[in-house]
């Protein structure tokens, strides 16, 4: 996360909403050889406090949750690559411009008998915005199909306790200079260039601030 405050102004609520938007993320863990990662759909509660999620069972960092671990789950949005040309201006650098929003706490196992709830939680979570079709149950599967996906996977909840998120979008910019930059960067290099060039072009928020250019390292 860079560690400007110019790009790190947005409210806990506000990298929430982005968080629960996105729905999917990389959760981390330190495990007994070193780092441990997983990428997961989550749904988070309705007053932000808690993420739910399932695991394989086989996955290696179950070997590790015995108990309550410390956590990071981090979900990232657009991001791309901005040229020092496209800002009109000189002593420019190369830089990359990006959303993501991490959520720190702990990790912790929950009952199997959570399981079935935690599947329907999730499925109707991502089945509901697709209205062009009857959302899909779990109750379509087949008994015995069912019965041994349900043995090979666990039901898990992060514990939020720490909220942060980088909206790295050139605020730090003159607005001539940021737009002149947005206006380019979706035929550049990165992911969901046009969601990225439209945060570009309209802020999420403008709090007052000086020109600076430290976001050149990233």
């Amino acid at each position: 996360m860079h560690p400007n405050p110019v790009f790190r102004s947005r409210p806990p609520a506000a990298n929430i909403d982005f968080a629960r938007e996105r729905g999917f993320g990389v959760v981390s863990v330190n495990g007994n050889i070193g780092p441990l990662a997983v990428h997961v759909p989550f749904v988070l509660s309705d007053d932000g406090e808690t993420v739910l999620m399932h695991l394989m069972r086989s996955n290696p960092l179950m070997s590790v949750l015995s108990q309550p671990l410390p956590a990071l789950l981090t979900v990232s949005g657009p991001d791309g690559y901005v040229s020092p040309d496209w800002y009109g201006v000189p002593d420019q650098v190369p830089t990359w411009n990006y959303v993501a929003v991490q959520l720190r706490g702990h990790l912790e196992r929950l009952p199997d008998e959570r399981l079935e709830d935690v599947l329907d939680t999730l499925t109707e979570r991502f089945e509901a915005p697709l209205a062009s079709k009857t959302p899909w149950r779990a109750e379509k599967m087949t008994p015995d199909l069912r019965s041994r996906m349900m043995r090979a996977i666990v039901p898990v909840r992060l514990v939020i306790e720490e909220v942060s998120g980088t909206w790295k979008l050139s605020q730090n910019k003159p607005e001539a200079v940021r737009l002149a930059a947005a206006d380019a960067v979706g035929g550049g290099q990165g992911q969901e260039l046009d969601a990225l060039s439209a945060l570009m072009r309209h802020l999420p928020e403008d709090p007052p601030m000086d020109v600076d250019r430290s976001d050149e390292q990233t």
